[in-house]
């Protein structure tokens, strides 16, 4: 093979994205290993820069003619473009939170944003894997990088005790999805790549044995893992609470978007005999999740505990989607991720800044915050009413497209149900704003009256202010001018080759009639 088809065959500019990333990431450390501490001012910064300019890099392949990469170990087509571009934007944010928060803490900054980017090219690879190898080198990427992000502040007892759990449940859940994707392995007669397995598992006609069950079983739970969906759940609340705000920030849009990039891709292009028997299995897990997250979510009286529930919730929103199964399902899902990045890491900002200035995350505290900072109050009140789905919000109109594409698939109880935990759901969002807004200057918690003077000059609170506003413009705007995000999600769906084949596929698997095994 000459150089240049194997150079064709690589098209190694579909990952220019991933290249700028890790270029970034290697730029971080050597400053850092040059400059020492005093990079710390602007390390963030250079960081910042280059992940947006992975974001404009993946701008200039949307609708690429030639996606596929590494002989098709890697597609870059619309709709990795959109789960990575999330992934990216997210660590934007993250990063923007995290100077005060790490500096606070006495460990170092660059390390950190080191380990965050490499969890942020993990996931982006993600999102655009299509074969077997790769899946798990990226998967683990990613989870890795979540373990030691989880145990950063190593002085914190609770943040220890974390990163133990996920390590310990993680390694539980690589070993089970592993465990899956290796039968899909044999079944398929020895192959990596995603389509030749369904096309070697149809071939076999052994989409229908207790073999391809198993891994389908297996595969879920490695899925269920990543995104939080419940009984998969255990880690997020304990993790959550002792692990650094900003690194839950990230894990809760930027790894729940990697999850549910793998969840679409592997789903429908190996799986695509057994559709009815995975939807049935996501509809078990949307329910316990929508069920479990909003009900237990009520008894909390930590925020980051909330908000760790209020996750498992919009998880099992998000599968209904999934479930679905149509176009309108699939970009219902995306434009839900995309709304769900800005309220969610907007809520987390005021959570790291009420911490900083505070040093609690307690429900009660927050009361009649109002009267000392009306910008945390006003981010964090249009934060919580957007991710309960009040109109004109983002949320509002994510949860209504979403609804929408499950009625259009027949979902009918399911929406139901989803409508109802929503109405749940509300009341523990509205409590907290009714706590900071409501509340006489009487009843005003003794932190609230202790509560220190703004000042946003001070070191790494410029980068905050800058992520609080510009996370609660885009949750605000997001709502109202939802139309360029609704056909940038559709776009996506329907300029995706894997989605518009697995139609056909399934038809001419649906047309295929069962045989007995010889011998019954």
């Amino acid at each position: 093979m000459d150089f240049a088809n194997l150079a064709a065959q690589l098209n190694a500019g579909t990952i220019l994205p991933e290249g700028i990333v890790i270029v970034t990431l290697m730029g971080v450390l050597i400053v850092d290993l040059i400059l020492g501490r005093t990079s710390s001012r602007w390390i963030g910064y250079l960081a910042i820069a280059g992940l947006l300019a992975a974001i404009v890099a993946l701008y200039f392949q949307w609708d690429a003619t030639n996606p596929i990469s590494f002989t098709g170990g890697f597609i870059g087509d619309d709709l990795s473009i959109i789960f990575r571009g999330i992934i990216a934007l997210s660590a934007v944010v993250t990063i923007l939170m995290s100077i005060r928060y790490v500096e606070q803490s006495g460990t170092a900054l660059a390390e950190f944003i080191a380990i965050l980017l490499t969890a942020t090219l993990g996931g982006m690879f993600v999102s655009g894997a299509s074969e077997l190898v790769m899946i798990f080198i990226s998967l683990e990427t990613l989870s890795i990088s979540s373990y030691l992000l989880t145990g950063y502040t190593k002085r914190d007892p609770r943040s220890n005790e974390a990163a133990l759990k996920y390590l310990l449940i993680g390694a539980s859940s690589t070993a089970v999805f592993l465990y899956g994707v290796s039968l899909l392995y044999g079944l398929s007669g020895g192959q990596t790549e995603l389509s030749a397995i369904a096309n070697g598992i149809i071939t076999a006609n052994v989409g229908q044995s207790l073999g391809a069950v198993i891994a389908l079983v297996f595969v879920i739970a490695g899925i269920g893992f990543k995104i939080s969906a419940a009984p998969f759940h255990q880690w997020t609340p304990d993790v959550y609470e002792g692990a650094p705000t900003p690194v839950i920030a990230f894990l809760s849009v930027g790894s729940k978007a990697a999850g549910f990039a793998l969840a679409i891709r592997l789903l429908t292009t190996v799986f695509p005999f057994v559709a009815e028997e995975w939807k049935f299995v996501f509809t078990a897990l949307a329910v316990l999740s929508m069920i479990l997250g909003n009900v237990v979510a009520l008894a909390q009286t930590s925020m980051k505990r909330m908000l760790a529930y209020s996750s498992i919730a919009q998880a099992g929103f998000v599968m209904i989607g999934l479930i679905a199964g149509t176009d309108a399902g699939y970009a219902s899902m995306i434009f839900y991720l995309l709304v769900y990045l800005f309220m969610n890491l907007c809520g987390f900002t005021c959570i790291i800044l009420f911490s900083l200035r505070t040093g609690t995350d307690q429900i009660a505290e927050y009361s009649g915050l109002y009267q000392k900072d009306p910008l945390l109050t006003l981010g964090l009140s249009i934060s919580l009413l957007s991710l309960g789905g009040i109109p004109p919000l983002a949320g509002f109109f994510g949860k209504i497209y979403l609804f929408w594409a499950g009625w259009q698939a027949g979902l009918y109880w399911l929406v139901l149900l989803g409508l109802v935990t929503s109405v749940v759901s509300i009341y523990y969002y509205i409590r907290v704003v009714k706590m900071m807004v409501v509340k006489e200057p009487q009843e005003m918690s003794d932190v609230v009256k202790n509560y220190p003077e703004i000042r946003w000059n001070l070191p790494g609170f410029r980068p905050l202010q800058v992520g609080l506003v510009l996370t609660l413009i885009a949750t605000s705007v997001a709502g109202i001018l939802s139309n360029p995000l609704f056909t940038l999600a559709n776009n996506s769906v329907a300029n995706t080759a894997i989605l518009q084949a697995t139609k056909v596929v399934s038809t001419q698997v649906s047309a295929i009639p069962a045989e007995k095994p010889d011998g019954l």
